[in-house]
């Protein structure tokens, strides 16, 4: 009697999308049914490994160096494979979600990368994850176009020579695809965002000149990339592919990742392009892991935790270094400021700032760098462009000088710094107007100038949640406690009403926001992710 065959993926509770059936084909579901069957039991154990990690932080309020891979990162000899043409220089990459008129945008905006983004910059909508990959199916055949239903302008893209590099970014391990199951089970998102990708434009991208390119997202140990290694091997076998043409981009922005950098790029190193030095989940993941290790790990106002703070700029060194030493790319963080239409002083002044910051990464040996606007792509080329000159990168620079021990790491009281009450306040205020953007399906929010995304939200919560657990007092003598918080954010919510009248806050998901930031602030039994609550609304 022969075996049954494999059952296969089920699309639970979704209204059938406008050529859906373009992405969802019968040969690319049963892909991804096999990475589920095959990969999804891992992804479970480092869940859970997760949790023993967390657990032995909060025993122990420190972190180290893994003693068990030593020889990892004490053998010069081993390096990542060279870089492929088309990600060889970097020196400018923007980053933001796959709707149409941003694929066409970033496309087009000049960087040398774009970093399309299923996670953060993406809220996880069945329209969102399906349509993205419709875009982006249809970019690389150039029969993408849009036109602005509100001001009649057509977007297009430009010639192929002129156009960003793709490098595709999908979800985090703990996030799940409910749309689409196996028996039952959903599929984690990040399988669903990858198996997509690659199955329709691996060899499409090959024919190009370019190949199936990736960032990965909220990595927290080498066990890790090692999963994410595996099913590079699998899916190339399985298409056809040869081994090595996946390159993938390992976002550094847990602060257990921080401690395994050469062990990550040791797992990945036949598929490993490079780091990346992330900000506002890196200071999410400080709060995460070391919420109950007292006063001294108790971060001020986000804003005033700039890169140069003494343990920012040893992650960053660090990254640097580690980078050069095997021969991959270090890439700088996000510039997120949105250029104000109205304002040339408020631009002059952020402005200015950027080329700081861009000139500070460029000149400590950074690669390339991240903006989340196409305005700043020049300010940050300009930067790089003085310090590499005609060069694709700077990987020659070893930064042998620098020397960052475990301690460096993650000494937060370096910080002179306190939280402020208005620092309060911005975080209620940025996590209601994020968190009803992402209601409603939009992952990449402008708020005070700032281009946002699910980092901030998980930032500003954490803090309101730090500051409350280590009962702080603010500079104007007041406690952090949970009903300052829960005061604070009805006057937001108030004033929210007031500044876009009563017609709009009924038609938004505004007080469905307020709820659940006070939930994920409030609540003694810290949330893992804040992600994790709002998908059980997002519609």
């Amino acid at each position: 009697m022969s075996a049954p065959a494999p059952s296969s993926l089920a699309i639970v509770d979704a209204e059938p999308l406008p050529r859906q059936d373009e992405v969802l084909t019968p040969a690319a579901l049963a892909f991804v049914a096999e990475l589920h069957r095959r990969f999804t039991p891992r992804r479970d154990e480092l869940l859970a490994r997760r949790g023993e990690r967390r657990a032995e932080i909060a025993r122990t309020s420190t972190l180290d160096f893994l003693p068990e891979t030593a020889a990892i990162r004490a053998d010069d000899s081993w390096k990542v494979a060279p870089a492929p043409a088309a990600l060889n220089d970097r020196r400018v990459e923007i980053t933001g979600p796959t709707d149409r008129k941003m694929t066409i945008n970033a496309l087009n905006s000049g960087a040398r990368v774009w970093l399309a983004d299923f996670e953060d910059a993406s809220a996880p909508t069945w329209e969102n994850v399906v349509l993205g990959q419709l875009n982006l199916m249809d970019a690389y055949n150039r029969s993408i176009d849009f036109t602005d239903p509100k001001s009649g302008k057509a977007y297009a893209l430009k010639p192929a020579e002129e156009l960003a590099t793709v490098v595709t970014r999908p979800r985090g391990w703990h996030l799940d695809e409910r749309h689409l199951q196996l028996d039952g089970t959903p599929v984690p998102g990040a399988l669903v965002d990858f198996g997509l990708y690659f199955f329709h434009n691996a060899q499409r991208l090959i024919d190009l000149g370019k190949g199936p390119y990736f960032y990965l997202p909220k990595t927290e140990s080498h066990l890790e990339a090692r999963l994410w290694n595996d099913i590079f091997v699998y899916a190339q076998d399985a298409l056809s592919i040869p081994q090595g043409t996946v390159r993938a981009t390992v976002l550094i922005e847990t602060i257990t990742a921080a401690y395994e950098m050469e062990e990550i790029l040791y797992e990945l190193r036949d598929h490993a392009s490079g780091l990346n030095a992330g900000r506002w989940d890196y200071l999410f993941s400080i709060v995460k892991n070391f919420r109950d290790g007292g006063a001294k790990f108790v971060l001020p106002d986000r804003n005033a935790v700039t890169m140069t703070a003494p343990f920012m700029r040893a992650y960053t060194e660090l990254l640097v270094r580690t980078c050069h030493k095997r021969g991959a790319h270090a890439i700088g963080g996000m510039a997120a400021f949105i250029p104000s239409r109205r304002d040339a002083e408020v631009n002059k002044v952020a402005f200015e700032k950027v080329k700081a910051d861009k000139d500070r990464e460029a000149n400590d040996g950074f690669d390339g760098s991240w903006v989340a606007h196409p305005d700043l792509v020049p300010i940050a080329m300009a930067s790089f462009d003085a310090v590499l000159g005609e060069k694709p990168n700077q990987k020659e620079r070893l930064r042998e000088d620098v020397s960052v021990a475990a301690g460096d790491l993650i000494a937060i009281d370096t910080l002179h710094a306190k939280p402020t009450y208005d620092g309060l306040r911005n975080a209620v205020a940025v996590g209601i107007r994020y968190i009803e953007a992402w209601l409603r399906g939009m992952g990449a929010v402008a708020i005070f100038n700032l281009m946002e995304d699910a980092a901030t939200a998980e930032i500003s919560r954490s803090q309101i949640w730090q500051w409350i657990n280590a009962d702080v007092v603010f500079e104007n003598g007041e406690h952090a406690t949970a009903d300052l918080a829960r005061k604070v954010a009805a006057e937001e919510l108030a004033a929210i009403r007031a500044e876009i009248g009563d017609e709009a806050f009924a038609a938004g998901q505004w007080q469905e926001a307020h709820d659940l930031l006070l939930q994920v602030s409030l609540d003694q039994d810290y949330a893992d992710f804040l992600t994790l609550p709002a998908y059980e609304r997002l519609r």
